[in-house]
């Protein structure tokens, strides 16, 4: 009988990577799109009508299978009074000093906060990609919310990445 404890099941493991596969195939199509100096990546994915097919779809599939992990875990990335004072200790444990940080549910403040900025981010990519995803719902919503749309798209993007390297950089 093994003595170890299980942090996550094997679904909710199989859920994350992915999300994590989503993650990056969606990531490569989007810089595709984003800069003209990117735009070779769109051959990963059979040219640039295909990476423009698949880029949404990969989107919504993210989205979708981070929703079942964020009402799995939902509860457990709840800011509380532990995690206050968590907060006030962080810099000790950025300096590598673990000695003095107090004690804490399943998850830390940080973890916490990169859970709560990747549902913010991934909200909003979806509401702002569904807003110009051609040739969908492109004809419901005006051409200046559609721009606006794309500058929260792509800021939200830079949201996720930069969560997303903070999740890499604390589980490594």
């Amino acid at each position: 009988m093994s003595r170890l404890l299980q942090r996550y099941d094997d679904r909710t493991r199989m859920n994350h990577w992915f999300i994590a596969l989503m993650f990056v195939l969606a990531g490569l199509s989007g810089l595709a799109f984003f800069h003209p100096s990117l735009f070779f990546l769109s051959h990963l994915f059979g040219g640039g009508p295909w990476a423009r097919i698949l880029h949404p779809f990969m989107g919504v599939l993210m989205f979708l299978s981070f929703a079942g992990l964020f009402f799995k875990l939902w509860r457990e990335n709840v800011v509380n009074d532990a995690d206050r004072e968590w907060k006030k200790h962080m810099g000790d444990m950025l300096r590598g000093d673990k000695a003095g940080m107090p004690p804490v549910g399943k998850y830390n403040y940080g973890q916490k906060m990169v859970f709560w900025a990747m549902v913010l981010s991934l909200v909003l990519l979806l509401v702002t990609g569904l807003m110009f995803w051609q040739p969908w719902f492109t004809p419901y919503v005006p051409i200046p919310l559609q721009r606006a749309a794309v500058l929260v798209h792509a800021a939200s993007a830079m949201l996720l990445v930069a969560a997303t390297i903070m999740h890499v950089y604390a589980a490594i």
